[in-house]
């Protein structure tokens, strides 16, 4: 009975380091992305370190366990593994909290010190962890005869771990109790296994390390007790599966921020429906044609907080409108900080994509509010997609996306309005002043840009509301050229993340990040 409790602790040790593992690299990108995002840049930084510090640890496994093949250092290896793990983000903590406000005022040498210190904390529990399945196979092995069978079974063993470890952070952990609490929860199973697994070989052993949980929970309770930031304004933070949200209040005017906070992706001003920024231009689409089209119903993809939706309702009146936003908890912020509480609004938690596609309804206007720089979706940027939203268009209907750019580099714009022209009649630029925004418009049926002046001229005579008469002279004052059809992005190719990664880094390099507002 007791060989059998020693070989079910021991196996578990196994499984829950593969877990543990994959769960801290998981966990560390929601660690490091409410500072500094989840670019392609940030996940290939902790993917790469995280491999190096297992190859490491499977080095020092293997030698480790030649000289000490004893089941009282395998698992005293474990514990400070899990001990480490647990102090990773309370030592971090203040340190992301000083990159959080060099974020905030781009100071680029603080941003990068901060990232590659938090990245360096890992190293110690990642190594030691690494060692666990080298230790383990030189435990279990018995005879050369059946060392291939050993290595196998712990291999799979520590890699169903991995599995698991995978999904349980970003799908319950996270969204429960975050990314710290996550952090502290692996490492207090990876203890108490250790810590049982030394009660198999002494108590006294045990007895000699209880002190690891005792400091980590003190440690947690006095550290993780204050906010994950302390952005001035800060109204609400949360973490979801999908993102670290903020609502941050400035002047009576309400912000959603998500990850770094560099994106503001909702605003609110209770007294005031204009912006001026791109989600007013969003009123516009319609008037590129002329008459205009009676706006019957309007699909938003990328709702956020619900902005567009409130300009549309207030200009438009009480009509129907659809708003896929991926991440659920989102909808609930708009409602509860952002009055995101029209009628006549249908929210739904879903990719914008797919919701598009499964849609039975056709639109008057369908908006592309989802590109936020460095996060574009590369599926809401190709042929296939702009296809689909055309087949949901009304014949008098008109597609209309929110694009960045900076002064000097217009290749997404381009490569967007290139995309546009080979599903759509006819493409329109609007760059949005102040901002590194542009407005692309697409018409169902062609259109010249005379039929946007002459609704602007009429605007007075046919009464329109007064935001949408100050909007359509907003856009006609920055109407651009519509470039040449040039790159089009599809499914099966759309380099879109080397193109949004590189222009970030020409930004992050010039110490000037504003723009990517």
């Amino acid at each position: 009975m007791k060989d059998k409790a020693r070989s079910i602790i021991f196996f578990s040790a196994i499984f829950f380091a593969g877990l543990t593992t994959l769960g801290i690299e998981i966990s560390a990108s929601r660690l490091l992305g409410g500072v500094f995002g989840t670019s392609n840049i940030v996940w290939a930084n902790i993917i790469g370190l995280i491999l190096v510090y297992l190859t490491l640890g499977y080095f020092l496994g293997g030698r480790w366990a030649d000289r000490s093949p004893r089941y009282a250092t395998f698992y005293r290896i474990m514990a400070w593994a899990g001990f480490s793990a647990g102090v990773v983000p309370l030592i971090a903590r203040p340190v992301l909290l000083k990159a959080a406000r060099a974020v905030e005022a781009l100071d680029v040498a603080l941003m990068a010190g901060s990232f590659l210190s938090v990245l360096v904390l890992f190293s110690v529990p990642i190594t030691l962890l690494g060692t666990i399945s080298p230790f383990a196979i030189r435990l279990s092995i018995r005879g050369t005869g059946e060392a291939g069978r050993v290595a196998g079974r712990i291999y799979a063993l520590s890699t169903l771990g991995s599995i698991l470890g995978t999904f349980l952070p970003v799908l319950v952990m996270i969204p429960a109790i975050g990314t710290a609490r996550t952090f502290l929860a692996f490492s207090l199973l990876i203890l108490l296994i250790a810590l049982a697994g030394m009660g198999t070989v002494g108590w006294k052993l045990a007895a000699r390390h209880v002190w690891m949980p005792i400091v980590l929970l003190l440690a947690a309770g006095w550290a993780l007790s204050g906010p994950i930031k302390d952005t001035a304004g800060q109204l609400y933070e949360t973490e979801s599966a999908y993102n670290y949200i903020q609502v941050v209040e400035r002047d009576g005017v309400r912000y959603l921020l998500l990850n770094e906070g560099q994106g503001i992706h909702s605003i609110y001003d209770p007294r005031s429906l204009a912006t001026y920024g791109t989600w007013d231009y969003f009123l516009a689409a319609p008037y590129f044609l002329s008459p205009p089209p009676e706006v019957r119903r309007v699909g938003l993809v990328g709702l956020a907080a619900g902005t567009i939706a409130k300009q549309y309702t207030a200009v438009y009146g009480p009509i129907p409108i659809d708003g896929w936003e991926i991440d659920p908890r989102i909808i609930e912020v708009g409602r509860s900080y952002f009055d995101m509480n029209e009628p006549n609004l249908n929210a739904y938690a879903q990719d914008g994509r797919w919701g598009l596609v499964h849609s039975d309804e056709r639109y008057t206007v369908i908006g592309v509010d989802a590109y936020r720089l460095p996060y574009i979706p590369f599926h809401l940027t190709t042929r296939e997609f702009f296809q689909v939203a055309r087949d949901h268009l009304e014949d008098e209907g008109v597609l209309v996306i929110n694009v960045g750019r900076t002064p000097t580099d217009r290749r997404l714009v381009d490569a967007l309005a290139s995309t546009l022209q080979t599903v759509f009649p006819s493409v329109f630029v609007v760059d949005v002043p102040q901002t590194f925004n542009t407005i692309i418009v697409a018409t169902a049926r062609p259109a010249e840009v005379d039929e946007l002046l002459a609704n602007y001229k009429a605007a007075a005579q046919l009464g329109l509301h007064p935001l949408l008469q100050d909007v359509l002279k907003r856009t006609v004052l920055n109407l651009q050229p519509t470039p040449p059809i040039e790159t089009v992005f599809t499914d099966d190719w759309a380099p879109i993340e080397s193109l949004t990664d590189s222009m970030a880094l020409a930004f992050l390099l010039q110490g000037d990040l504003e723009g990517l507002r």
